[in-house]
């Protein structure tokens, strides 16, 4: 392989173990690794690849086709695809066992309560990453505040709530 084949495998299988919770909580180091330290994305190029990961049906975990797409063609869509699925795979089918065969000790269900809030603080990282990259103002910040708000007091669907925000975004000038 070449060179940018080879750190597109790297970063995504580095991602794909440090995945607790899902592929939203890997989006910071992504962004680090994929826009600053290898300079594959822009900033903006970054955001439109989470964002259609989000929308499109099917995993998360589709941020890891686009970036391997933009990156290295389809051949890097296919490795940073492979990359980001088969470490995490298989460290999950390797722990499964004593998983489920520890469900009550102590420091299993320490780690469960430990892990919850960092996924929580990785999730609400990357959409603070995204929303700088989008970086349209303060009227933008705040339709992005309000959604988050209400996302987090109902229970409402996340894509009646996107649809509110665009709509809020096109009344209150076009964000």
């Amino acid at each position: 392989m070449n060179g940018r084949l080879d750190e597109l495998v790297m970063v995504f299988a580095m991602a794909s173990i440090l995945s607790f919770g899902g592929a939203n909580t890997i989006v910071p180091q992504l962004q680090l690794a994929t826009v600053h330290e290898h300079g594959w994305l822009t900033a903006a190029q970054f955001a439109d690849c989470f964002a259609i990961a989000q929308v499109a049906p099917g995993p998360n975990t589709m941020i890891a086709t686009l970036i391997g797409y933009q990156a290295a063609g389809l051949v890097g869509a296919l490795l940073a695809t492979v990359a980001m699925a088969v470490p995490s795979c298989v460290l999950a089918f390797g722990v499964t066992k004593l998983w489920l065969q520890s469900g009550h000790a102590r420091w299993h269900v320490a780690l469960e309560h430990g892990l919850a809030p960092i996924g929580v603080g990785l999730v609400a990282a990357a959409g603070v990453i995204v929303a700088r990259a989008v970086d349209h103002g303060a009227l933008a910040w705040g339709v992005t505040i309000a959604a988050a708000a209400v996302l987090a007091a109902t229970r409402l669907n996340p894509l009646l709530v996107v649809a509110a925000g665009g709509l809020a975004g096109l009344a209150l000038g076009g964000l």
